[in-house]
């Protein structure tokens, strides 16, 4: 089929010869500048697909259309392709591509190349054979690690060149650390390097989260000790073991089994994908990220995980066997499981991750709605057009709901919101006239249609969406006068059903079921309440007005307030009539309480 894209003429040869293997594509402009860079399992099927005319959103067709040029690049495996992808977006930074956040703020865990290692924390890394952990995006957590490691291991601070031969020479001194057990001495020669050793061996299984192992060998050591009679050196490894174990029960979430997972869960809307990781090691998440992704062609929930798994897994680098994931990945990486979790320990950990997702993501809204409240509006109006299948922003919304109780005392009510917030001074009652017995239909065609010719009548602006609390009935008796009134079609009208939640549409047989945690449900949520709320407050003022009528309001010269006062004072109708002239008069005056007093002492 044939694009619309100008130069198609020109680059179709060029799509037709691509290779049907994996490897990673750039489109470039007509200046040569790169504006986006992917991936495929299948070079020429992938490509090809951008110049379909059918090809997905708005977005991608402005893409398509800019493409001047393409350049393609072959590689063995499809995870080649992922990492290969990922490092070019990182370096080009194309404009049609989701921007991934680098990693050199991060700080990383640095046990340094040298005698006597140090360890310390750092936020550059160079390749000089030194062991780097990380990076972390929580500081705290890299923090805590490095104040558990020092507690447990006296470690040198300074940058001295502890050289054998300049150890042998006696070149340095101990300094204030060594005197108050902070390190115990190598400038002198006090501590082998062999001993030294052993202890950056165990520093590294405490960063990697293998605490299990570390404490394992501490108790191996402390009943050494014990055997040997030295129980001062026994009792400060048990202090060891204490501090580790206390350590690891902060830590764990799950079953210690879970040796060495990664975590990976995203929530997105409209714009944004928010994606959380979690590094878990013996049950004990030792790293955890979040990252946000701004969408650039409307890109899935699965694309945007692919590419954080890629990003993170290169960026902490990971080597876990096993990726817990919410939902199903076409990606394949050689040696790696997929797993997604109905239940259990694994799902526990999902469920962590999704949490901190929304937390995160509802943070970040948070933080927009303080600088730009208007953003916040169009952006819940964007997506109610989006999930709700609306022409426009439904900006100005209605909602009628009505109340009646075995066809007695009938009414309705009508809310509005504006912008997705409640707009009291427009909130309308209305007494049901026309219709006799109980029938909400009738009931809501006669609302409908006095509501909408009154704003015809009146040239007033109409709503852009209809809200009708209840089902299809309902929704089909309000279409009736829409149809009078020859609206149909002009405003946007649905159903709620308040057992499911279900949206109905005009002529739709099937509902339309929304996500039960979705902003656009919440909004629709809180109109139906609001209007119900306020129907059930002007339908409990007419009862009590009706349950009146039959015997006070019957006086004549009684109207409800003098009844209503007459009830708070006496309670009932039986004291009323048993009352004093004078109790009677007190009540509501002179002339009004002979007329009562009368009407029962007749």
């Amino acid at each position: 089929m044939k694009s619309t894209n100008k130069y198609y003429s020109d680059l179709a040869p060029l799509i037709r010869s691509l290779p049907d293997k994996p490897g990673i594509y750039q489109y470039f402009d007509v200046s040569g500048k790169i504006i986006y860079i992917g991936k495929a399992k299948n070079l020429r099927k992938r490509v090809s697909s951008y110049f379909n005319k059918e090809v997905g959103s708005g977005k991608i067709q402005v893409l398509v259309k800019k493409i001047a040029d393409i350049k393609f690049m072959v590689v063995d495996t499809e995870l080649d392709a992922l990492l290969l992808e990922n490092n070019l977006i990182k370096k080009y930074q194309p404009r049609y591509n989701v921007q991934l956040k680098d990693d050199k703020s991060f700080p990383w865990i640095c046990i340094k190349n040298e005698p006597f290692p140090r360890v310390f924390p750092t936020r550059h890394v160079i390749k000089d054979g030194s062991v780097y952990f990380g990076p972390y995006a929580s500081v705290r957590m890299m923090k805590t690690i490095l104040g558990l490691v020092r507690q447990l291991y006296p470690l040198r601070t300074c940058k001295l060149n502890l050289s054998e031969g300049n150890i042998l020479k006696k070149k340095y001194k101990v300094c204030l650390e060594y005197h108050i057990g902070n390190c115990k001495g190598a400038c002198e020669g006090l501590e082998t390097g062999e001993e030294y050793n052993r202890s950056i061996e165990s520093i590294k299984q405490v960063i990697k989260g293998n605490i299990h192992s570390v404490i394992q060998q501490l108790k191996n050591l402390m009943n050494l000790y014990a055997e040997k009679m030295e129980f001062e050196k026994a009792q400060l490894v048990k202090e060891k073991i204490d501090l580790l174990e206390k350590y690891q029960s902060k830590s764990t979430v799950v079953n210690p089994k879970i040796e060495n997972v990664d975590v990976f869960s995203i929530v997105d809307d409209e714009k944004y994908g928010y994606v959380n990781f979690l590094r878990v090691v013996n049950g004990a998440i030792v790293q955890t990220h979040m990252i946000e992704i701004k969408k650039k062609l409307d890109e899935s929930a699965e694309k945007l995980l692919s590419l954080s798994i890629t990003d993170f897994r290169q960026r902490f680098n990971s080597n876990a066997k096993e990726i817990i994931l919410p939902l199903e990945l076409h990606q394949e990486l050689p040696g790696i499981r997929y797993t997604i979790p109905k239940r259990g320990d694994k799902k526990n950990l999902l469920d962590l991750s999704e949490r901190n997702a929304k937390y995160f993501r509802a943070e970040k809204n948070k933080q927009r709605t303080l600088i730009d409240p208007e953003r916040h509006t169009k952006r819940i109006l964007g997506q109610m057009k989006k999930d709700l299948r609306l022409q426009v922003d439904p900006v100005y919304i209605e909602c009628f709901d009505n109340s009646n109780i075995q066809g007695k005392f009938p009414v309705a009510a009508m809310v509005v919101f504006k912008n997705a917030k409640p707009h009291k001074k427009e909130y309308r009652h209305y007494n049901i006239k026309s219709v006799e017995g109980p029938d909400d239909y009738a009931s809501m065609e006669e609302i409908i249609f006095r509501r909408y010719k009154r704003l015809l009548d009146e040239n007033k602006p109409l709503p852009q969406l209809i809200v009708i609390d209840g089902g299809k009935g309902q929704l089909s008796a309000a279409l009736k006068s829409l149809e009078k009134l020859e609206l149909r079609g002009k405003i946007s009208i649905i159903g709620i059903a308040k057992k499911l939640e279900e949206i109905y549409y005009p002529e739709d047989t099937l509902p339309l079921y929304l996500d039960k945690k979705s902003e656009t449900l919440k909004v629709i949520q809180h109109l139906r309440d609001e209007a119900h709320r306020f129907g059930i407050t002007h339908h409990r003022k007419k009862r009590q007005k009706g349950s009146l009528k039959s015997v006070l309001t019957e006086i004549d010269g009684v109207g409800y307030a003098t009844a209503q006062s007459l009830l708070r004072k006496f309670k009932s109708v039986k004291k009323i009539r048993k009352a004093s002239l004078e109790e009677v008069q007190e009540a509501i005056g002179k002339a009004k309480g002979l007329v009562v007093y009368q009407y029962f002492h007749q």
